[in-house]
């Protein structure tokens, strides 16, 4: 028996295993390819300023114990070993900190209905089982009291969120220009103009982004391959070089090197610091791609693999530069050695590709995610796969892209300038990061708040130091990643205020059925077979728009289900639980609600939704009476919510129905299914009184109705069929 057990848990575990070092391997194409291929152009940035080396080595090693530090701290022991451990559910990035601290602080403003969906789940942490602490309990009620710290932490969050999709225009542009640039050391400047290498670069560049359509299921089995090649390729070179040219170099893993390098340098070294931060462009892809893998295969393949190849890569140029300190503008294509160039090359473009692709790929999954969570206007997300949901394409963002890919290369046709925007988007991420890991170890781990505060002071000096040097380049391109950031962020902003306005008058305006049903008489009201899904953003509850309807156009169908589509911050939330029924109004008036919930890394069947509707509203015509409706999956039971006429819409039926009742009800929902389903839609918008700021005015009728205007509309959104939709317009006054 007890030999059966052994060989029962032996193949447990190594089946666990093999998942682990299975997602290991996947790992190294879309996560690792940024991160990997800044080799290229980190020296080069670093030293395309005053800082010029030509006469001893400390400047050399001291920018090398600077990448060595780097890497170690930022990536190594923020990210792979504590950021990591910050999950939502599985899920990683900026917004799973905010949904944490939504459900922990009581911080969200992105919930539209009833905030933000509590759920007891194991990823929580640890932390959730401990005593709070006096700090927790003060930082949660002064989220609790104060509004406005509620906005700042939201837009703090719209920042970093901005500041990644502008990755997703930098990166593509400076891993691309950066590996063509390696032309010219084959071919000389007169046969290989500038003009050349960035027709080259943006050729590339357009069939990066005209391959997305297909989805990385598709194409990537070849992405691990290439980044383990390149990764192969860096290391065994710089091992050849350190032996070859100066072992010495080893010793700049001491942080004398780093002082020194400060002491001699002077403000000349913290100037080269925005070159230095690119040793660790990617490293939050790391924690955003988290959902993806495991800590344990992300740990795995960067301490075992990515850290050492990396390190050694570094220290190889350095090695060569010790030695040829002329060669500073172009020393990593310079430092391979001369039979295996060519190969190498051809390696490094397809390296950057795959970098290319890892970061787009994250820039969908971002859009997606805020889209999901109403901060972001209606595009078209499009599931490239069917079993990995976060594999989305969506096509308005991957062109924007592109073209915005191809200014930045036709415009700038420099690495440095391209460097120093780079530099500056990626550490504000972090810096960003940093900030909100401070709430997250005090308030959700329920740590000390010394231990909090010496992460953000060890990190975020770190960060700040390097955030100045980028800074001082904002006139020699860091201005770039500003004003993408800015546009996003106001955008995003001004989407996410325009709606939560919409929002706020629905509510103040709702409607009661049974005012409606009692003007019936009066208006000469009809109701007509079939059942109609009436869409709405309020839950529970007749919408302003659908009252305006009935006074203009008095008819009603036979059922009437009032559909609202809620998004909580959560990454999934499970069938069992996804669509919730109740009544509205009398029993007779057979209208009811139906609230569907979705996390934001569910996806939108929509086509198959109608179908589950209809069969919750049967079976909640078929269940017992029951006066609360009980939790599901650890879910709290689902509040009974009253109209304006004080009556229960969230109750089953009283106790004293009948089964004659049921089973009348029962028949019309059948014949109303027969007679066929129409979908009502609200095509309402706002506009800003006439007393309103000018700011406001300028947000809403400008902005936001701009966005509105070329968005997606609701219907196609939905996926609702154009012979079976009946749109309602209105304008809100706000």
């Amino acid at each position: 028996m007890m030999k059966n057990i052994t060989m029962s848990s032996m193949l447990h575990l190594w089946k666990l295993y093999q998942r682990t070092l299975c997602l290991a391997y996947q790992s190294f194409g879309i996560v690792y390819g940024d991160l990997s291929t800044s080799p290229i152009y980190v020296y080069k940035s670093t030293f395309s300023g005053s800082l010029h080396p030509y006469k001893e080595d400390h400047e050399i090693l001291g920018v090398l114990s600077l990448v060595f530090w780097t890497l170690t701290l930022i990536p190594l022991c923020k990210y792979i070993l504590i950021v990591l451990a910050a999950d939502d559910n599985g899920e990683g990035g900026t917004f799973a900190l905010y949904s944490l601290l939504c459900r922990h602080l009581k911080t969200g403003l992105l919930s539209t209905s009833h905030g933000a969906l509590h759920r007891v789940t194991s990823s929580d942490n640890a932390g959730t089982s401990v005593k709070e602490t006096k700090t927790s309990l003060l930082i949660k009620d002064f989220f609790e009291k104060h509004h406005s710290s509620r906005v700042v932490l939201l837009l703090v969050v719209l920042l970093g969120t901005s500041m990644v999709i502008g990755d997703g225009i930098l990166t593509p542009t400076m891993s691309v220009v950066s590996a063509v640039n390696g032309l010219r050391i084959k071919i000389t400047v007169t046969d290989l103009h500038g003009y050349y290498t960035s027709l080259i670069a943006c050729v590339i560049l357009v069939g990066i982004f005209a391959l997305q359509h297909y989805g990385t299921h598709r194409v990537g089995f070849l992405f691990a391959p290439i980044l383990i090649s390149w990764l192969v390729c860096i290391s065994g070179i710089g091992i050849y070089n350190i032996i070859y040219w100066n072992p010495q170099v080893v010793y700049a893993t001491s942080p004398y090197y780093a002082y020194n390098f400060f002491k001699l340098a002077g403000k000349d070294g913290w100037r080269s610091l925005g070159g230095v931060v690119l040793c660790i462009t990617g490293a939050e892809a790391m924690f955003a791609d988290l959902g993806h893998f495991s800590q344990l295969s992300l740990r795995i393949t960067f301490i075992v693999v990515v850290y050492p190849c990396l390190v050694l890569a570094y220290m190889g140029e350095a090695a060569y530069l010790t030695k040829n300190k002329m060669e500073l503008q172009s020393s990593f294509y310079k430092a391979i050695p001369e039979r295996i160039f060519w190969p190498v090359f051809i390696i490094a473009t397809l390296a950057t590709a795959v970098g290319s692709q890892a970061i787009i790929s994250a820039t969908f999954s971002i859009i997606s995610q805020c889209r999901a969570l109403r901060c972001f206007p209606r595009v078209n997300i499009i599931h490239t796969s069917g079993q990995v949901h976060g594999q989305i394409y969506i096509p308005e963002v991957n062109w924007t892209l592109m073209v915005l890919c191809l200014g930045v290369v036709i415009g700038f046709r420099d690495t440095n300038r391209i460097g120093n925007a780079y530099g500056l988007a990626v550490i504000t991420v972090m810096f960003v990061t940093t900030c909100l890991m401070f709430l997250i170890i005090s308030t959700v781990w329920n740590r000390n708040v010394l231990l909090a505060a010496t992460f953000v002071v060890v990190f975020g000096s770190i960060e700040l130091l390097y955030l100045s040097a980028c800074l001082c380049k904002v006139h020699k391109g860091g201005w770039l990643p500003l004003l993408f950031s800015l546009v996003i962020l106001a955008l995003m902003s001004a989407w996410q205020y325009g709606t939560s306005k919409k929002q706020a008058f629905e509510l103040e305006n709702k409607a009661s059925m049974e005012r409606l049903l009692s003007l019936g008489p009066s208006l000469g009201m009809v109701r007509v077979r079939g059942i109609a899904l009436i869409y709405s953003s309020l839950a529970a509850t007749v919408p302003p728009m659908f009252a305006h309807w009935v006074t203009n156009f008095p008819a009603l169908h036979q059922i009437l289900i009032f559909v609202t589509l809620e998004n909580y911050m959560v990454p999934n939330v499970p069938l069992s639980d996804r669509i919730h029924v109740g009544r509205i109004g009398p029993q007779d008036s057979r209208a009811f609600w139906c609230i569907v919930r979705y996390g934001f890394k569910d996806p939108r069947d929509s086509y198959n939704l109608e179908t589950q509707l209809i069969d919750k509203v049967e079976e909640f015509l078929r269940s017992d009476s029951h006066d609360e409706e009980p939790a599901i999956n650890g879910y709290p039971s689902f509040p009974v919510l009253h109209d304006e006429a004080g009556v229960g819409v969230g109750r089953r039926r009283n106790a004293g129905s009948t089964s004659l009742q049921l089973n009348e009800e029962l028949q019309e929902l059948i014949e109303a299914r027969e007679a066929g389903v129409v979908y009502m839609l609200g095509n309402t918008y706002i506009v800003a009184s006439e007393v309103s700021p000018v700011m406001k005015k300028f947000a809403i009728n400008t902005v936001y109705a701009f966005l509105r205007r070329n968005s997606r509309r609701p219907a196609a959104a939905l996926g609702i069929p154009h012979p079976s939709l009946i749109e309602m317009g209105m304008a809100y006054h706000v």
